[in-house]
């Protein structure tokens, strides 16, 4: 009997994105956070953009986190190639985004800049996105 020819790589399924975010859905390093509101796919770009347009805000002052990573592979066969022959190379990498997860943390800015340092950060998301603020957070006059 034959047995299949084993590959290096494990095909990976799309999967789904039903339910609540489990883990990373509270604030774990800053006093302020973005999170997200509806589920989708975060594409590293996408990601790269948001952090640019938070710190380019802030001047450099504060701290940003990053609490997504996108590890997920998507391929793509290439333009005008029939079906079969096995599956596409990768294209690019996303990260899986269900809602309630925190995206980005902020510190060490006082709460109008981080504001709008993440208003501008969710404009390069994809999804729908809140600001939140730690239960412990208390201005400084």
């Amino acid at each position: 009997m034959l047995q299949p020819k084993r590959t290096k790589f494990r095909k990976m399924q799309k999967g789904r994105m039903k339910g609540l975010s489990g883990r990373g859905n509270q604030l774990s390093n800053g006093m302020f956070g973005m999170k997200a509101l509806e589920g989708s796919f975060i594409t590293s770009r996408q990601i790269e953009a948001a952090r640019i347009a938070a710190t380019r805000y802030m001047k450099r002052e504060g701290q940003l986190w990053i609490k997504i990573f996108p590890d997920k592979p998507i391929t793509k066969k290439p333009l005008e190639v029939r079906m079969g022959k096995g599956k596409g190379a990768p294209e690019y990498f996303v990260a899986v985004v269900r809602p309630g997860r925190i995206m980005f943390e902020v510190a060490g800015v006082s709460i109008d800049i981080a504001k709008e340092a993440l208003r501008l950060a969710s404009q390069k998301m994809p999804v729908k996105t809140k600001f939140i603020v730690a239960r412990d957070y208390t201005a400084k006059i």
